[in-house]
């Protein structure tokens, strides 16, 4: 049985308390809100943290509110996001796609976005990896997926960030040196051991969702129906004219890369166009040639490159209306021999 490590506990009622918290103890200290990534990799020593700040009684972070953008408090769980009517299709359907019921009754928006990087070496019980030497990613010297790599490439298992970078989200940040607000795709960083531009006093409060009055998807690859991470996210999200042109588009992929990424000229090739099956195709092209998996995770990386072509033009077809139900059911698993969504 693999058992949590010795640790303290704090429970501070506002974020400048927990900021103060985090600003005094430094590395030494770890925010825990559903603790559904954090404790299973405290158990696997991946992080050893000294103090936990827990942030279930921090007021105000699990508050919607609806002015001129629709405001989120990183605290809401999962299952009260993919519950909120208010919420965009897109993210809603990322939420409802993350692990289990139990999970996502536990988990947070805000843990879902700051979620750690995942590699097969890497999320592993102590002792498989310390028979291979461990990894770059922790206590190790080199990264077994590209030996000759500088740079740990652990993968982004975000299902929610892919949603609201296609939706065109801004977070609010709140650190002991005050508070900042940034694009969502500015948070991450393409290094999966330093993936986060969030600074160590700082807490992810709020999630910002302007309102565009766009159409928005999510699409999810993954071996099992339920629990899995994604080995391929897809969010698109698109403004259309009365006819039916695309007056403004956004494609963003996650779990290929270690940081979720906006396809930008796959969005600016739809601009002032129809969602023809021609430009859904040219536009997915365009998508997929920016992913760029690595052999870290669950099935063929090949295969994983090629297939985002295909849910891309899922993705699309769903923003055009076409009834996608049959291909939701046939892609919600990988079925050994069965690629999902090809047979």
């Amino acid at each position: 049985m693999m058992r949590l490590p010795w640790f303290e506990c704090r429970a501070p009622r506002t974020v400048a308390e927990a900021a103060a918290i985090l600003a005094a103890e430094g590395p030494e200290a770890m925010l825990l809100a559903g603790g559904t990534d954090l404790l299973p990799n405290m158990k696997r020593r991946h992080q050893t943290p000294r103090l936990l700040v827990c942030l279930r009684r921090v007021e105000g972070l699990r508050k919607v509110s609806n002015g001129a953008a629709l405001t989120l408090g990183a605290g809401l769980t999962l299952t009260e996001v993919l519950r909120e009517p208010r919420i965009p299709a897109g993210l809603r359907q990322a939420a409802a796609q993350v692990a289990t019921v139990h999970l996502r009754n536990m988990g947070t928006l805000g843990g879902n976005l700051c979620l750690d990087t995942r590699c097969t070496y890497y999320n592993q019980t102590y002792e498989w990896r310390r028979a291979i030497g461990f990894c770059l990613k922790k206590d190790g010297e080199i990264c077994w997926v590209a030996t000759a790599s500088k740079r740990c490439v652990a993968v982004s298992s975000t299902d929610t960030a892919p949603a609201l970078i296609a939706l065109g989200a801004r977070v609010r940040l709140v650190g002991a040196a005050g508070e900042r607000e940034i694009a969502l795709e500015d948070l991450y960083r393409n290094d999966g051991i330093d993936y986060l531009a969030r600074r160590p006093d700082e807490l992810l409060t709020e999630v910002i969702v302007p309102d565009r009055g766009w159409r928005s998807t999510y699409w999810k690859l993954r071996r099992r129906g339920a629990f899995d991470f994604p080995v391929l996210g897809v969010a698109a999200a698109a403004r259309f004219a009365p006819d039916g042109t695309v007056l403004e588009a956004r494609i963003a992929l996650g779990a290929a890369a270690s940081r979720p990424f906006l396809v930008e000229k796959a969005g600016a090739f739809l601009a002032e166009k129809k969602l023809t099956d021609e430009v859904i195709a040219e536009a997915a092209a365009i998508a997929a040639s920016r992913a760029k998996p690595m052999d870290n995770t669950d099935l063929d990386l090949y295969w994983r490159k090629d297939v985002a072509d295909d849910f891309v033009g899922y993705a699309l077809r769903d923003l055009r209306g076409d009834d996608m139900r049959a291909v939701r059911l046939r892609t919600a698993r990988y079925l050994p021999g069965e690629p999902p969504g090809l047979s």
